[in-house]
């Protein structure tokens, strides 16, 4: 498995406060991970600055083969790289259809201009059938957005992102607000999403984290505590005392 995004001893201050200090982990691709760690870990702020949304005061944050350093990036060219990522509250449009907004997000792929002649193809038709299914709406496609669940919306942002082919997926704690149903189906989505390519998720949720079954790493203080198996992360004595408070 290569290594796709390679963080290397990253650190971040505001206002005295240091969020993010001498930080390094990395992700391969394909592969799913979940990140983990008290309020005030720094897991929002690592997203941040993978993103282009926070710049570090130092570090590295290297991406894809040609080890290309995003900190040089601005956010949009960090997202057509190949990096999308989820917030918690789902950022759909609520007055267009399913259909419509996954639409949007195929047609988004080909760029400002290309966008303004766009026509959808007998391809483009087949993207958004497949994506439609993938998340689990095809008999939604054309009921409006703000019609469907909360869990729903945020199968249908991840879908949208699914469209623009990212190499990497970050996710903000997906589970939250969810049905146990609508839980479990995210899971199985998250989980089929990282076949193909590296999916992060930042969750409190520990049995949905239970679910995922993938590599845990524990961030505290704005670096790594832990790294390894739920099971593992969750003996660990030092993970017990700052997170699990048992």
């Amino acid at each position: 498995m290569m290594t796709l995004l390679e963080v290397r001893d990253v650190s971040v201050s505001f206002d005295g406060f240091r969020a993010i200090n001498n930080l390094s982990l990395s992700i391969g691709e394909p592969e799913l991970r979940a990140v983990i760690g008290p309020n005030g870990a720094g897991k929002t702020t690592f997203m941040d600055i993978v993103t282009g949304k926070t710049r570090p005061d130092s570090g590295q944050v290297l991406w894809g083969e040609r080890q290309i350093d995003l900190l040089r990036l601005s956010e949009s060219q960090i997202a057509r790289a190949g990096i999308g990522r989820k917030f918690q509250k789902p950022t759909v449009f609520e007055d267009q259809s399913v259909r419509a907004n996954l639409s949007m997000a195929v047609r988004n792929k080909r760029g400002p201009f290309a966008v303004l002649i766009w026509r959808a193809t007998a391809q483009d038709h087949q993207r958004i059938a497949e994506l439609a299914e993938e998340i689990g709406l095809t008999d939604r496609l054309d009921d409006r957005a703000g019609d469907l669940s909360h869990g729903q919306k945020q199968w249908l942002e991840i879908g949208m992102l699914l469209a623009q082919d990212p190499r990497l997926l970050l996710v903000d704690e997906p589970a939250a607000g969810m049905t146990p149903s609508e839980r479990e189906h995210t899971t199985d989505l998250l989980k089929r999403a990282a076949q193909t390519r590296a999916v992060m998720v930042i969750e409190h949720d520990m049995e949905f984290i239970r679910r995922l079954d993938c590599r845990v790493t524990v961030l505290h203080e704005g670096s790594v505590l832990a790294e390894g198996s739920l099971d593992h992360v969750t003996k660990n004595q030092q993970v017990i005392d700052v997170y699990l408070g048992r």
